[in-house]
Order: structure tokens, then sequence, then C-alpha cells
């Protein structure tokens, strides 16, 4: 997901505790060379990333598998913050409680779900295309 992020121009915030290594010289030593060309916003708990998101106003929007709205019918808006959980566990009831929106990306029946980056990366697209957002430069 850095990468995606890294290449489409966008920042990535990390809420601690993660499940993975979050420190650079972890993600250089996985061969994340696009660590350089990413804004990463490290939070240390999920009440540092609810108040620096308050304080920006932002939306939160939750990919969830239990939301009933596709992410194709949500309209998306400059400034969002797409949410992604763990793919074994989804987040904690106090992040749906918060969140501003709840999305799914639709899948057929009796399958749990896609790979979180597969689905970041629809989500992104479809959020993209939305607000402009594609026509970056350099």
């Amino acid at each position: 997901m850095l990468r995606m992020a890294a290449c489409l121009g966008l920042a990535a915030d990390i809420i601690e505790p993660a499940g993975f290594p979050v420190s650079d010289r972890h993600f250089r030593r996985a061969g994340m060379d696009y660590v350089d060309h990413v804004a990463i916003r490290r939070h240390v708990s999920w009440a540092a990333f609810e108040a620096a998101r308050k304080l920006e106003g932002a939306r939160l929007v939750l990919a969830t598998t239990g939301a009933e709205l596709a992410y194709t019918d949500f309209a998306f808006a400059p400034g969002d913050i797409v949410l992604l959980g763990r793919e074994s566990a989804g987040v904690p009831a106090e992040v749906h409680a918060a969140a501003d929106a709840r999305i799914t990306v639709p899948m057929r029946p009796g399958l749990r779900s896609l790979n979180v980056a597969v689905a970041a990366a629809m989500i992104v697209g479809e959020a993209l295309r939305q607000t402009g957002g594609f026509g970056l430069s350099a």
C-alpha cells in the first residue's frame, strides 16, 4: 500500500500498534525503496490518530465487509481518509463507531474478504477518479 501511495502522490497514515514493523529501517530492509517517495504519518495510538484527524477536519471512510454501501456508490470528497483494518480481524468496534461512513467492496457470497492491498487499490482508484486526483504531476 505504501508503494501505491508513493506512486499516486498520497499520504499514508499508520496507526500503531501495527501488525508489522513500521520503522523506515524495516521498510528499507523489506525492499521498500518507495519509502522516500511517500509521506508517512505515524500515530502512536488510535486516540492520537483521531485527534489529528479531527484537527484536520477530515472525514473517516471505513472499508469493511460489514458495510452495505458499495464503494462505487459512495460520494468521495477531497481530504477523505480511507481506513482499512487487518485482513484477519478488521477494526475494533471503537473504530467502526468513529467512522463517518462505511463502505464495502461487493463480493461473491460465501467469501470472507479481499487482500487488504487489493481492496485499498480498488477503493482509492475510485476515490481519485471521483475527485479528479489522477491528474498528478511530479
